[in-house]
């Protein structure tokens, strides 16, 4: 039987150690035997491994309340079976002892940038602290797409120790392409021109759009700026005729959040801009570039009636929401310099607003748009997490499912992921504190599952060690 023994004291990650059922040999890797065991030859492929986990507190991401007593069973990259400890496992079934740990799926970051501007081995770092802290599959948000269809690919079949990246094709209207990021993530090409990043007018043949966006191995079409809400719909309709998910900013400008809403998107993003909605019509911005500071008032004493409305549609609808709240709490920090741009929205007026939504049964995902700094030993996620759960007023085990099961629903990836059960991916993490009491617990995880393979928080370097 393979046993985790000790713990390192506080908030540091848990030390493995592995106990051979002789009881003699020890070492340091409780999965070492899985790495150094001989591999088949080139035309006969590896019976897939049979592995159960016993004895950890099981929360499965649904909501429901955790549970003990229940083994975790995987074979291959494959949930096989959770099953009462007491019932017998498969033959050759090997088995790794998780007394004392809590176990929850893989986290899901539903707004990340990994190649704005490409820069491989830079991504490549970000990756790996994604995954040796937990999260196991990200949505990419509009980036150059050559970059990260290579980098994709390098993580889905294990080339690189990665969260699965599902990714966005961008459209825009004309305007938005004189944005520098654009030309950073079309280099070698026209920006607003390309299958991953295009410009759509009036005369666009949105059939061809959608097919050449889809070309590119995008898992859904993000909607991001200067286009009217006829385009919008337009958009989202042909989108969805031919299968395709459709992701967007929570205003496209001119197109405001109702007319977003009414389109019928899979997913909005930024809890803030929903604000513009409540700003008389003179005064909301007609273009991306045209952006102002919206006044925080209307937002900070109760909740705003105008958004109600917008959040009532939302739900009623399944729309969900992709709040970001993270990403304006360090716009706060940035524009205390006097001579700093002020942000669209402050973080007080972010977290009231998603904090709405929350009351009004919103489905929220746990997005973050930009990272902590690479030193940093955790990515923005447990920011973001701590944040909906202690400025947003979110309880513990409502943050886990944005992060889980709604953050699969928002990846459109809910069939393989989001929740522990038989034939899901078996994407899942230890911790050896009770994240659904408080998930700032999950920063002391043990290791992380993705695929079937372990990856032990442990073995884990930020880039300046």
């Amino acid at each position: 039987m393979t046993t985790i023994r000790t713990w390192l004291a506080g908030a540091a990650v848990a030390a493995l150690a592995t106990t051979l059922t002789a009881g003699a040999a020890v070492a340091h890797d409780p999965f070492a035997a899985w790495h150094s065991a001989p591999t088949s030859s080139s035309t006969t492929p590896a019976e897939p491994k049979t592995v159960a986990y016993r004895g950890a507190v099981l929360f499965d991401g649904t909501g429901a309340p955790s549970r003990s007593g229940l083994t975790l069973i995987t074979r291959g990259e494959r949930i096989l079976a959770i099953q009462p400890d007491r019932d017998p496992l498969p033959p050759a079934a090997e088995t790794v002892d998780v007394t004392g740990l809590y176990v929850l799926p893989g986290l899901i970051d539903t707004h990340v940038h990994v190649a704005t501007p490409p820069d491989a081995a830079a991504a490549r770092v970000q990756m790996r602290r994604w995954l040796y802290s937990g999260v196991t599959a990200v949505r990419g948000m509009a980036d150059d797409l050559r970059s990260v269809g290579e980098l994709a690919r390098q993580a889905r079949v294990g080339e690189i120790p990665s969260p699965d990246i599902y990714y966005a094709a961008l459209m825009a209207g004309e305007g938005f392409f004189k944005d520098p990021r654009t030309q950073a993530v079309s280099a070698g090409a026209v920006a607003g021109r390309t299958p991953w990043m295009q410009a759509i007018t009036a005369d666009t043949d949105l059939p061809l759009a959608v097919a050449m966006a889809r070309g590119t191995s995008a898992a859904g079409i993000k909607i991001y700026a200067d286009l009217p809400a006829a385009l919008v719909a337009r958009i989202t309709l042909e989108a969805h005729r031919q299968g395709v998910p459709v992701w967007t900013h929570a205003m496209v400008y001119p197109a405001t959040p109702q007319e977003v809403i009414a389109a019928g998107p899979d997913v909005m993003s930024h809890a803030c801009i929903l604000a513009h909605q409540a700003q008389a019509p003179a005064d909301r911005p007609i273009s991306y570039a045209s952006r102002t500071p919206i006044d925080r008032a209307p937002f900070l004493n109760g909740d705003n009636p105008v958004v109600q409305n917008l959040l009532e549609q939302m739900h009623d609808k399944g729309i969900i929401l992709d709040a970001t709240v993270r990403v304006y709490a360090e716009q706060d920090r940035a524009a205390a310099s006097p001579d700093a741009r002020q942000p669209i929205c402050s973080g007080p007026m972010v977290f009231a607003l998603t904090r709405q939504a929350y009351r009004a049964g919103v489905a929220i995902s746990a997005g973050t748009d930009v990272e902590t700094p690479d030193r940093d030993p955790w990515p923005a996620l447990i920011e973001e997490m701590e944040l909906l759960q202690n400025a947003v007023g979110m309880t513990p085990a409502d943050v886990l499912v944005a992060a889980t099961r709604t953050a699969a629903r928002a990846v459109n990836q809910a069939d393989d992921m989001g929740t522990l059960e038989a034939g899901k991916l078996a994407n899942f993490i230890f911790v050896t504190a009770d994240p659904a009491a408080d998930v700032a617990n999950l920063r002391q995880l043990a290791f992380t599952v993705k695929r079937g393979e372990p990856f032990q928080r442990a073995a884990f370097q930020t880039s300046a060690d």
